[in-house]
């Protein structure tokens, strides 16, 4: 395809040329990745797309809660995923000290909880209740973990206040962390390969959900209050006595002066949005299909080439200062 000399394809020349080769940054803008599939596969997604504008591009593997600060000091540019039930917290400081911004929310619609596949309802009734897990606690107990029950949680440094629910709920569980996604969904095929009952930690939007049928714990209804104050809830003495949000945020964040600095490749990030699908879709090509991260955000762009063109001129066209 014919390019300008600014990196368009041809057919966007026209729209604010000398503003589109002038207005951003030669700096590189540095993109985090995490410990998950979907939210490397995104963060390439979005590069790529950012290059497709001329921009420079570096990635920088960093720690999911240190990120915001990273963001607020410009160490990084931007993230691409911010959970509401796993990052809230650590968002909300950071935007509470300066530095990052609020970039929009993508339409999908996030779940972050306790989980287990279907055939564990029928060795323990009474779930999706939470309350159904003390009755059913010793079977879900490992030679490790008797004779409390077996959380799977994911790896350290994911949503982290699981033991503080577990207290909270005087739950007589006691948490496991997996080493890595693949360990967490390599201990559901375990449990499922002998029909052993087991509950871990799971997400959506996650490929996972179109490959075992399973449910959410149910815990009492979220309330951001539930994390900051012990007052409120069912424990009048401790915090975390709840679930997650069962329709949280998937949010971008990204540093305060990306707008000065890179205002068209802002503009374009704050168009960019991603649905459950696209991010079950995102991570399932290399989980499943096995590709590089690189490879998946091409395969991706490849399949969606008209949303992300549709991206690419809302941002030329807008205004720049």
């Amino acid at each position: 395809m014919k390019r300008s000399t600014c990196g368009w394809p041809w057919f966007f020349v026209a729209l604010l040329f000398a503003a589109v080769c002038a207005a951003d940054s030669e700096d590189p803008i540095i993109i985090p990745t995490h410990n998950w599939s979907s939210q490397v596969v995104m963060s390439h997604v979005v590069g790529q797309l950012f290059e497709k504008n001329g921009s420079k591009v570096e990635y920088v593997k960093t720690d999911s809660r240190a990120v915001y600060d990273l963001i607020r000091t410009g160490e990084v540019t931007i993230e691409v995923e911010v959970w509401e039930a796993s990052d809230s917290e650590s968002f909300n400081a950071a935007l509470e000290q300066g530095g990052i911004l609020d970039a929009g929310n993508h339409d999908a619609v996030t779940r972050e909880d306790w989980w287990y596949p279907m055939y564990v309802k029928e060795i323990c009734p009474g779930l999706p209740d939470w309350k159904a897990l003390n009755a059913c606690s010793e079977k879900f107990a490992t030679p490790e973990t008797k004779p409390k029950g077996r959380f799977v949680a994911g790896p350290v440094g994911w949503l982290e206040y699981d033991a503080e629910k577990i207290k909270a709920l005087d739950l007589n569980f006691t948490v496991v962390n997996a080493v890595s996604a693949t360990a967490l969904w390599a201990a559901l095929e375990a449990a499922k390969e002998k029909n052993q009952p087991i509950v871990l930690f799971n997400w959506t939007p996650n490929y996972i959900e179109a490959i075992h049928e399973g449910e959410f714990v149910d815990f009492p209804e979220y309330h951001p209050d539930c994390l900051s104050d012990a007052g409120w809830g069912i424990n009048k003495d401790k915090k975390y006595d709840c679930g997650g949000p069962t329709d949280g945020y998937l949010k971008k964040a990204a540093h305060s002066m990306m707008p000065v600095t890179w205002p068209i490749a802002y503009e374009l990030f704050t168009r960019i949005s991603f649905t459950n699908g696209d991010i079950a879709h995102m991570a399932a090509l290399v989980d499943v299909d096995r590709m590089e991260y690189e490879q998946a955000a091409a395969t991706w762009l490849s399949r969606n080439k008209p949303r992300w063109e549709a991206w690419l001129k809302e941002a030329l066209i807008k205004e720049v200062p």
